[in-house]
């Protein structure tokens, strides 16, 4: 039995994906853990629309956060999986408080391009290793938030 990693992809290279796929990683479950906040403490006239859309995307996110983890997995590196991991390598701020209706799409704005920008900072990585998996991973995870930002945005423009 070998656990030599031999996929046409540097160890350097699987090691400096993984850790760009971490950020986007801990990004992914950051914005689960506050959009699933806000599913819960939303209150206002949009209540229905917005209890109703943040629980769309929070189940969402948490089906990126075990497709992320795998892939990280798949180029041979142990995936974050705690929230001070999380906490050390996200760039989305935590919400502790309640905010109005607006602010919390307001921030999850902010937060859904976020992620786009994680992500599209990995992409060289991934696209100059010739991972194409990991390549599209993150395609499809910038058009799935850059879509969620838009429609976000639209009901506050």
């Amino acid at each position: 039995m070998t656990t030599t990693i031999d996929i046409g992809i540097t160890t350097a290279d699987r090691q400096a994906i993984a850790g760009g796929l971490a950020r986007l990683l801990a990004d992914t479950y950051t914005l689960y853990l506050k959009t699933h906040n806000f599913h819960w403490n939303v209150t206002g006239p949009m209540f229905n629309t917005l209890h109703v859309m943040f629980e769309q995307q929070y189940t969402e996110l948490a089906m990126a956060v075990d497709e992320i983890a795998e892939r990280i997995r798949a180029l041979g590196v142990a995936a974050p999986g705690s929230y001070a991991q999380f906490a050390d390598l996200t760039s989305i701020a935590e919400e502790t408080g309640v905010p109005s209706a607006e602010a919390m799409i307001a921030q999850l704005v902010t937060d859904q391009e976020t992620v786009v920008r994680t992500a599209r900072e990995v992409f060289p990585l991934a696209d100059g290793a010739n991972d194409e998996p990991t390549a599209d991973l993150l395609t499809q995870r910038m058009q799935v938030h850059e879509k969620t930002a838009w429609m976000l945005r639209s009901m506050i423009a």
